[in-house]
């Protein structure tokens, strides 16, 4: 959340090791989301209501600028129930010190009918029609539930009788998200602004698959009940915020700059012996700008402006031919630890290859596995070989393949973990989205940010994001190489290429 000119980050968080357990509200403040100051805890256990952990949840700004935390306790009998924190001091302005009202707690208990181990995760809420509005993750045997919740003074809650949307064969309904976007442009709303100029997004992080899904639809105020466009589907067929290692995400809006702000949780893909060693497990990505696509169809992502601070040396590529088996490296910036902004130029999309019609148009992840960056196509794989060793031991590949179909251009991009490192016991996926994207000028765009052991990238423009967590032996510090590759038939051309060297790592963890 924003409060008084600082950005309040909470998280997850384990004081005690990295694995899962001991669960508390770890809380660091910062000026700028890139620059953080981390803090003593702001909610640990220390009711009945929470004694087995304080879970997810969300803040809220009411009137008045008074800053409200709904947050799931795990009581002693392992039920999930939803509770109520409000700052000790609303002077401090790093709102160090929290407290749970005597007596109020849980304010939200599951009733009769509600499982009660699967109920959690309660959202920002929103003000509408003099009651104040809240989702409930949870499930009904295999039906994932956004259950409503309203209440006129944040405290005494009522459970709508319908829910606020659910859908059948998609399990539990963690870390709910429901905010509106306006039709065009990308300025960020407040969580309760309705009317005839917004759409609004739910965004559901299935527990069945761990990654996080969106529907684009329509609010009904008159009926609390939202409904996806017939452009969106739920469930794992849907749109994903990120096709990689992307979940538990959760949008706040900024009203110092105007704009909805998305946080994700990158979490580890190498063993827990490992993150015990390390001392640490899992990392934010970078936070993000989320707006509504002209098409209106899905959301558009962007890394937040204030990343660009952190660029340092900077080296470009211009007009630069990618033959058939061309890999041209980029120099003169430290490729463990950069921001990557290159568009591509397509001479030859009459060349394109024909899209199998016994490939899925919904299993992007298994055609990049099938084909991989190797696998010759006609236009492409072509982008990106990012965390490289010097003779291609191991190697990140981003890229683009382009197909066609009888009505028009199938873009895929990948980010293929594959070869990303020689050492075994790791999990190294083919990560994988399609890209809607009209090729009229012949250009696709892609940039990535590298650090270290993430590669998080953004398809034309943001339209579909990827991020990969990966573990090189070789290509570390000094020892990584960045390239531009094409393992097409068809040439492509590097129409520009910027290149930054980051000052320092640009995640937190």
């Amino acid at each position: 959340m924003y409060y008084n000119g600082i950005y309040h980050f909470f998280y997850q968080y384990n004081p005690k090791g990295a694995v899962w357990g001991n669960i508390v509200w770890a809380h660091s403040v910062s000026k700028d989301m890139i620059n953080w100051k981390a803090l003593e805890p702001a909610i640990y256990p220390s009711h009945r209501f929470d004694r087995k952990g304080a879970w997810s949840g969300s803040a809220t700004i009411l009137p008045g600028n008074k800053p409200v935390i709904l947050y799931t306790g795990v009581d002693p009998s392992d039920r999930q129930v939803q509770n109520y924190a409000v700052p000790a001091n609303l002077s401090d302005p790093y709102l160090r010190k929290w407290t749970k009202p005597a007596g109020l707690n849980p304010v939200v208990d599951p009733e009769a009918g509600v499982n009660a181990s699967a109920f959690r995760d309660p959202t920002t809420a929103w003000w509408l029609s003099g009651h104040w509005r809240m989702v409930v993750g949870s499930k009904r045997n295999h039906r994932g539930m956004a259950y409503l919740y309203r209440s006129r003074d944040f405290v005494h809650w009522i459970k709508a009788k319908h829910p606020l949307h659910s859908a059948p064969h998609t399990g539990m309904w963690e870390c709910p998200d429901f905010y509106p976007v306006l039709l065009s442009g990308k300025q960020g709303l407040d969580t309760s602004v309705v009317g005839k100029q917004v759409k609004h997004v739910l965004k559901v992080s299935l527990d069945v698959t761990r990654y996080d899904y969106y529907t684009v639809g329509t609010y009904s105020t008159d009926e609390d009940r939202y409904v996806p466009d017939n452009t969106s589907i739920d469930g794992w067929a849907g749109i994903r915020y990120d096709y990689g290692n992307f979940y538990a995400s959760k949008t706040f809006f900024d009203p110092a700059k105007k704009r909805r702000i998305l946080w994700g949780w990158v979490n580890e893909s190498d063993a827990t012996s490992d993150d015990v060693r390390k001392g640490w497990a899992g990392i934010q990505a970078i936070p993000r700008i989320v707006w509504l696509d002209p098409s209106q169809r899905q959301l558009m992502q962007w890394p937040i402006q204030e990343l660009e601070t952190l660029r340092g040396t900077n080296v470009k590529m211009n007009h630069q031919m990618l033959k058939t088996g061309d890999h041209i490296e980029v120099k003169g910036i430290s490729a463990a630890q950069a921001d990557v902004d290159v568009t591509f130029y397509i001479p030859s999309l009459d060349k394109v290859e024909a899209f199998n019609l016994g490939w899925s148009l919904t299993d992007a992840q298994l055609l990049c596995a099938k084909k991989g960056s190797k696998v010759q196509g006609g236009i492409g794989p072509f982008g990106l070989l990012a965390l490289a060793s010097e003779n291609l031991e191991e190697y990140t590949p981003v890229f683009f393949r382009i197909f066609k179909s009888s009505q028009k251009h199938i873009v895929l991009l990948c980010s293929d973990a594959r070869s990303s490192s020689l050492k075994d016991g790791l999990y190294k996926p083919s990560f994988a989205g399609f890209v809607d994207v009209d090729l009229t000028d012949k250009k696709l765009s892609l940039r990535s940010l590298i650090d270290h052991s993430v590669v998080e990238s953004f398809g034309a423009g943001g339209k579909t994001c990827i991020t990969s967590r990966v573990y090189p032996t070789l290509a570390v510090l000094e020892n990584a190489h960045l390239y531009a590759f094409n393992n097409g038939t068809e040439t492509i051309i590097v129409e520009n290429l910027n290149a930054w060297s980051m000052k320092k790592p640009l995640r937190m963890n």
